[in-house]
This record gives structure tokens, C-alpha cells and sequence, in this order.
């Protein structure tokens, strides 16, 4: 995932103290506990099939490395796609091409999905499907692509079973799932001359030019390496500076759900240039993202970016606490519209 000097603004001066969020060597993060929120109110448990989104994670592993301009890329994309049409939402392929940070062309596509296209109050539910060309952080294999179970993988599968299970409960709210591309194609922290925006391609290409004129969303919530086991996501600082009431209002769901042991109330500041960030910056589409943190290496996982980032780090139990929490989010958000 990203990397980038990015430019200081008011709400981004955070970035400037981040390492690169799924992109650059971690950084030591300084840990704050956040205040608690109120109790939640009660929330219905949504149906979520952990099985079923575990089969959606396998089955983008078993295309291989899902990187732009690859067989895989081309098959796993038309896959993704057409399941999101078999549960009833219009397709649009975003189709471009994008210069990497190493001057090669890239063919990327942005897969979005539109439920109720003609309501104005939507949810935006967004991931990314491409994976990273290079294990940059392991210690064999570094120029091989990587099959990115978790990171990809995992916040796909959870979109598309979430996607399943709106056609069955069919809420008055437009939902959109964009599958962005292009985003882990990113400059690697040994590089010289480390340029920023060279993360997060399809999210940059889509925020400066979105599938609808105007298009808006209540908020947006990102699922970014959300399968491994007993994984801890915190609230991570880029979100808590662009969208705080968001951040409080998933993670009492998540509370109220029981999953306070996946959703800890903690701030942590491990994540920069991410697909939240592009939203955020270029729609003003109030975005938060749902990414692990591990509290042995005050970042990402030992997996990350790694050929280790198979299906043997996914588990089901994190998959439905991510899945129930955000499912729950967008059916409450429909039941406060009626």
C-alpha cells in the first residue's frame, strides 16, 4: 500500500507524521488512548457468512498475484465484476491507463458497484483488488509479486459478501463498492529520491475524476487488510482527522456487536497515503479506514508485503467481525432514513 510525502494542508499536516500506510517502512507510532464513546444503542446482528467471504478471499488468491497487466489481473478483475452484477448492482468498469513510479504504463480498472443508483443518501464501501508486485519487505524473493490474501484480498471478500447479503435485505440507502485499483503499485522505501503519489492510482485517477458528475456519499469506510488472525484495528489518525464521527459511530457498532476485542479504542498513527486519504482529499467524502494494526511491530503485520501474505493468515473470525460491523452500519444507517 502507500507511500508519499504528501503535501501539508490543515487537516493533512497529520500525514506529515505517518509513515507510508501500507507503502514505506513503518514507523514507531506514538500510541494515545482515545476517550470512550457512549454506549451504543443495541444492533441487530446482521447475517454475514464468514464461509462465504473466506471462499471470495480464496478465490482472488487462486488468480495468482493480481497485478496490472497480468493475465491474473484480467481474469480476477472480470470475476470480481460479475459477481458484484449477480447480486444486482450496476457495474461500472473504470478503465485508464496510469504512469507507475517507474515510468511503466499501467492498465488499471476500477470495478464500481452501484446499489440503488438513484437515491441520493449513499454509503460508500471501498477496498482495493490489485496486489503488490513486489515482496519489498521479505527477505527471499523481493522482485516476485506477492498473492495478497490480506492485503487486497481480504477487504474484497468481505465487500462482496456484504454486497450478497444487501440483495437479500434490500435497505432503502444507495450503497456503492468501488474496487480500487492500481493502489499497491507504489514506490518501494529504498528508493532514491522518494516521490509522493506514487500509492493509491485508481483512488487518485477515480477522485479527480468519479464514475457520476458530483458524486457524494454520506461517508466512506475502507477495508484495508482486515482478514488475519486476532487482528487489532485502532483508530488510525488520517481518520480520526477527516471524519472522527465516523470513526466513533463504526467502532460502538462494532461494541455493541461484541467485537471490542478486533476494534480497540485506541488512536494510533501507522498509516499514510492510503485510498481514504485520495477520497477524503479530492471528493471531501468523510472517509475512514479499517486496517489492522499490530502492537509487536507498532505498524502492519510481519506479513505485509511479504510472500507470507497467503491463506494461511486469513481467519474467519476476523473476516465477520469486520463484515457484521460495517453490514450493520449501512442497514442502521438505512433504518435512520425511513
Amino acid at each position: 500500500m502507500r507511500i508519499g510525502v504528501l503535501k501539508i494542508s490543515l487537516v493533512a499536516i497529520v500525514v506529515a507524521f505517518v509513515c507510508f500506510a501500507c507503502g514505506d517502512e513503518p514507523k514507531k507510532e506514538v500510541q494515545k488512548p482515545s476517550k470512550k464513546v457512549k454506549q451504543a444503542p443495541i444492533v441487530k446482528r446482521p447475517d454475514f457468512n464468514a464461509d462465504s467471504a473466506y471462499a471470495f478471499v480464496q478465490k482472488q488468491v487462486d488468480f495468482g498475484p493480481r497485478v496490472p497487466n497480468t493475465e491474473a489481473h484480467q481474469q480476477a478483475g472480470k470475476y470480481l465484476s460479475s459477481k458484484l452484477k449477480s447480486y444486482g448492482f450496476e457495474v461500472i468498469n473504470q478503465k485508464t491507463k496510469v504512469t507507475a513510479y517507474n515510468n511503466k504504463s499501467l492498465n488499471i480498472n476500477n470495478i464500481i458497484g452501484e446499489y440503488n443508483p438513484g437515491l441520493n443518501n449513499r454509503v460508500l464501501l471501498f477496498a482495493h483488488w490489485d496486489s503488490r508486485h513486489i515482496a519489498d519487505q521479505d527477505k527471499e524473493r523481493k522482485k516476485e509479486a506477492i498473492l495478497g490474501a490480506n492485503d487486497g484480498g481480504s477487504g474484497v471478500g468481505v465487500l462482496l459478501e456484504i454486497a450478497r447479503q444487501i440483495e437479500k435485505a434490500q435497505p432503502k440507502i444507495g450503497v456503492d463498492i468501488i474496487l480500487f485499483d492500481g493502489e499497491d503499485y507504489g514506490q518501494p522505501s529504498t528508493s532514491d529520491n522518494l516521490k509522493s503519489g506514487t500509492w493509491c492510482l485508481g483512488s487518485q485517477y477515480w477522485g479527480n475524476n468519479p464514475h457520476r458528475p458530483n458524486y457524494s456519499a454520506n461517508y466512506g469506510i475502507l477495508l484495508d487488510m482486515v482478514g488475519a488472525k486476532d487482528a487489532y484495528f485502532t483508530k488510525e489518525r488520517i481518520s480520526m482527522a477527516y471524519a472522527p464521527q465516523i470513526v466513533e459511530k463504526v467502532w460502538a457498532i462494532a461494541s455493541a456487536l461484541g467485537h471490542q476485542n478486533h476494534f480497540v479504542f485506541n488512536e494510533t498513527m501507522h498509516v499514510g497515503e492510503d485510498d481514504h486519504y485520495y477520497v477524503n482529499k479530492l471528493t471531501g467524502i468523510p472517509s475512514i479506514d479499517i486496517i489492522q494494526y499490530d502492537p509487536q511491530t507498532k505498524a502492519f503485520a510481519p506479513h505485509w508485503h511479504t510472500h507470507d501474505d497467503n491463506m494461511e493468515v486469513i481467519d474467519k473470525n476476523t473476516l465477520a467481525a469486520v463484515g457484521e460491523t460495517v453490514l450493520a452500519t449501512v442497514l442502521q444507517e438505512a433504518k435512520l432514513l425511513q
